[in-house]
């Protein structure tokens, strides 16, 4: 466990406009622990309500106690970075998707090395989605595919594959449906049948390429996150999931790509929220309803932000390029504010 002191503060200027103007707010210290990856934090998620699951450039999948700042698991046993990680909350089980082309389960209580392997896509995986019920996994590769995998087995189920489909960069399982939400390259959101693995939907194609996805709980709605530079670009688009199956709003303020997009529990209060993190550095709470941006916390220092994961309904986790992964802390006491009180 990390010694409490000040964060350093360091430029990330490079990532922001011209005439961006930094609010002026005390400094805070922030608990230092140790170390979950040596470099870049690709992928995080939410085990437990104290445990989260996450994956690096440094090849490793690391089961953290962000309580407690301990390193519980280090699992070594892709050849390449992992690039997602996904588990179904409150399971002892989890998975992660790496360039190496494969996919791996692990269990929390295995000491030892993967419990299941998924061979079969042919580059690099991108996409890693898991049913509910924890029985199937969904993947999709830059190899233009999308895969279903009984886990029990690790046996392929069913491929598709899409002309012109690129790389799927997210897939997310729409909670309580057989339905698969993926986003990838050719700027297209699709509604996948998982039981037949075909197209169920298609939502209007973006400008930009979008690169994550995330659905809510009552399965109501979908939101994705869109690639950018300069303000172009860079936004969130809440889509409609049961009656008219198109777009709803954006949610527009970063000035880089937005990697990452998630709804926040509804504990906040009455007003539905969601979050986003963008490569430059920031963190956006916004008003669903409205499209409102609600508070915005920079992370000065962390480069590029890369995931979001929600543990419970005042805690995010944020994993980041250059400092690792940060826990931010929401409080909705005296109007919304989001404060950053870890990292490791």
């Amino acid at each position: 466990m990390g010694k409490l002191q000040s964060k350093i503060n360091c430029s990330t200027s490079k990532y922001r406009p011209d005439d961006y103007v930094e609010e002026d707010r005390p400094a805070q210290a922030v608990q230092q622990y140790t170390p979950a990856h040596t470099g870049t934090v690709t992928s995080v998620a939410a085990l437990t309500s104290d445990l989260c699951v996450s994956g690096g450039k440094d090849k490793a999948v690391v089961v953290y106690n962000w309580r407690s700042g301990a390193v519980l698991r280090r699992f070594v046993g892709h050849q390449h970075e992992v690039t997602k990680v996904a588990c179904v909350f409150e399971s002892n089980s989890f998975f992660s998707a790496s360039r190496d082309k494969t996919v791996m389960m692990w269990e929390l209580h295995r000491n030892s090395g993967p419990s299941q392997h998924f061979p079969g896509h042919d580059l690099v995986v991108t996409g890693l989605a898991v049913s509910p019920d924890s029985l199937q996994l969904c993947t999709g590769s830059r190899d233009n595919t999308m895969c279903k995998w009984d886990i029990e087995t690790g046996e392929c189920l069913q491929r598709a594959a899409i002309s012109r489909n690129l790389q799927v960069t997210h897939l997310c399982w729409v909670p309580a449906e057989p339905y698969v939400i993926q986003t990838s390259e050719d700027k297209t959101i699709r509604i996948w049948d998982s039981r037949e693995l075909q197209v169920a939907h298609r939502f209007p194609v973006k400008q930009y390429i979008q690169t994550y996805c995330d659905v809510s709980q009552d399965g109501r709605y979908c939101i994705s996150s869109s690639n950018g530079f300069s303000g172009e670009g860079c936004e969130a688009t809440l889509w409609d999931l049961r009656q008219t199956r198109s777009r709803v709003r954006e949610f527009k303020g970063h000035f880089q790509t937005t990697a990452s997009c998630v709804f926040l529990p509804k504990g906040l209060g009455l007003i539905p929220v969601v979050a986003t993190s963008s490569h430059d550095c920031m963190v956006k709470i916004w008003n669903q309803d409205s499209g409102a941006c609600l508070v915005t916390l920079c992370l000065d220092g962390s480069g590029p932000l890369a995931s979001l994961a929600v543990c419970d309904s005042s805690t995010l986790l944020c994993a980041s390029f250059n400092s690792g992964i940060h826990l931010l802390r929401i409080n909705s006491i005296k109007g919304l504010e989001l404060q950053e009180v870890a990292t490791f």
